[in-house]
């Protein structure tokens, strides 16, 4: 029978010790509020980016796409590096707290918008905006990856409320979200991009308050490995403080690359591939043989979330400029159409958390990788409904607002059925030596993705042509795209069985050490004839 309770490694308190709220740990919902200020602020901002770019720096469609494409790049490739040194010498909480901290002067720096008129060109301002993304970009990289950790640590492996936890985590974040879209959105279109900017700020320092009040609620969990560590002296400054040094080291080197763009390509496949072998190489030399079977499991997943993120993150970008330009919206800000993804995440993810929940206990819950199929499906199909719609109505007509809605609705259930549940099979899959580094590689596949988003972003600018010309260079695109999605969801539903079987979940097990050292040493006491109970660790 599945296990429900989260038994308290050795040395923490149960996380029934606190209590529980709504059948949940109280930290999940800590983490909750806190990564929900986090989501307003960034997606706050991220609503309005493209339009700043276009309208106050006045880069042209191609341009400002790439650039955004390389920016959300960024966002989702810092974690490997967050979640390395979260793993190697802070812990996932001081990690968080020190993103939070770079996100809230990042967000306020970005209030600084200078003028317009020069646009971008011998502008010195536009260094500063190199700034502020820079310092989102950093603190994102400390703090997504290992919130994430923080709430599978609130849980055993086997526990069959975390795929639901996930899914509320999820909920949360997606309330920030929402409201961050509509408020940042609509200040900064109606009164004056430094107004939504500076809202955004003022949600993560929200976020920041919440995480340090509620410290108490995450019972010791993501704490550094070796406290004492951090406290030693290195050229008369301790470790902890040149990890935070080190941070501001990536901000810098990320305020050269986003002025790059061409580069951060060139980096996302060198570093990827290279992060790949790794990871495999770790898998096959060291791991035993389930262990390696459930990390081949991962790599799956993480390549095909790939293609859906490629397609899901038009919506920042290409999708939001389409429903400015040909897009019926009678009035409203298209920046505020952004929060219709995060409002359906609201109103669905209870009932996708309830109904895995109950498909689980009549044991016919869909796959992980089946699941990743239908989210690919849907998001071609997505497309192709607007595209279906855009085209009856006539390309010289406004396109009707609702396909705006239902492409947004099927990119939504698609998210639902990858995006959570990615979440919680990283955790899952990972040996627990590996956690923060699986996460970051999870969020590496987003990045490429998001880079591949503004490629594709890219290629639906058509300037210097007319506006019904442009819409059928957009549709065009959309419907490429679309058809070749549905194809590949098509084929990961065949192969879905095979991966499930290496994911070995009949022979999960809770708290159990899976470190390298562990698995050598009972080897070796394996093969002397001895039988020993290993010490139980935090499960993440």
């Amino acid at each position: 029978m599945a296990n429900i309770n989260a038994a308290a490694p050795e040395g923490l308190p149960s996380t029934d010790s606190a209590g529980t709220f709504l059948g949940h740990p109280k930290g999940l919902f800590i983490l909750f509020f806190a990564e929900m200020w986090e989501r307003f602020s960034y997606y706050g901002m991220r609503a309005l980016l493209i339009f700043y770019l276009v309208q106050h720096w006045l880069f042209t469609d191609g341009e400002a796409s790439v650039i955004y494409g390389a920016y959300t790049a960024l966002v989702y490739i810092t974690p490997v590096v967050g979640g390395y040194l979260a793993d190697r010498y802070l812990g996932q909480r001081k990690a968080v707290a020190y993103g939070a901290v770079l996100l809230t002067l990042g967000h306020f720096v970005m209030a600084l918008e200078g003028s317009p008129e020069a646009g971008h060109t011998n502008n010195p301002m536009i260094y500063v905006f190199w700034l502020a993304l820079a310092l989102i970009i950093v603190g994102t990289g400390f703090l997504k990856a290992n919130i994430s950790v923080i709430v599978g640590q609130l849980y055993t492996r086997t526990d069959i409320r975390r795929d639901p936890a996930y899914t509320i985590f999820y909920m949360g974040i997606n309330s920030g979200a929402a409201l961050g879209s509509l408020l940042c959105g609509y200040l900064g279109q109606s009164y004056g991009w430094s107004y939504g900017f500076g809202a955004a700020g003022v949600g993560m320092l929200l976020g920041l308050i919440v995480f340090s009040w509620g410290k108490p609620f995450l019972l010791g969990r993501g704490e550094p490995k070796d406290p004492a560590a951090l406290k030693r002296p290195i050229a008369g400054i301790n470790l902890e403080w040149w990890t935070y040094a080190a941070g501001l080291g990536m901000v810098a080197i990320c305020w050269l690359a986003i002025q790059f763009q061409e580069l951060v390509g060139a980096v996302l496949g060198i570093f990827g591939g290279l992060l790949v072998l790794y990871v495999l190489f770790i898998a096959v030399t060291r791991l035993p043989r389930e262990e390696r079977d459930r990390i081949f499991a991962a790599m799956f997943l993480i390549l095909t979330s790939i293609v859906f993120w490629a397609l899901f993150e038009q919506a920042g970008s290409s999708l939001n400029l389409f429903t400015d330009r040909h897009v019926d919206t009678g009035g409203v800000p298209a920046s505020m159409f952004q929060s219709i993804n995060a409002i359906y995440i609201v109103l669905l993810a209870p009932v996708f958390a309830g109904l895995w929940t109950m498909l689980a206990k009549r044991g016919a819950e869909p796959s992980t990788p089946f699941k990743f199929g239908l989210g690919v499906i849907q998001v071609g199909l997505g497309f192709l409904v607007l595209v279906y719609g855009a085209e009856a109505v006539g390309v010289d007509n406004p396109t009707p607002v609702i396909l705006i809605f239902l492409i947004y609705l099927l990119h939504t259930m698609g998210e639902l059925c990858l995006s959570p549940v990615g979440l919680s099979a990283m955790n899952r899959l990972a040996p627990v030596h590996m956690a923060s580094l699986i996460m970051g590689t999870w969020f590496f596949a987003s990045a490429t993705g998001n880079f591949a988003a503004g490629l594709i972003a890219s290629a639906t600018g058509a300037e210097g042509v007319g506006e019904e010309a442009g819409k059928e260079v957009v549709l065009g695109v959309y419907q490429t795209v679309g058809i070749y999605a549905v194809i590949i969801g098509v084929a990961v539903l065949v192969v879905s069985p095979l991966v499930k079987r290496l994911m070995h979940l009949d022979t999960l097990a809770d708290d159990v050490d899976h470190s390298l050292a562990g698995e050598s040493e009972l080897a070796e006491n394996q093969a002397a004839g001895i039988h020993t109970e290993r010490e139980q660790k935090p499960i993440a």
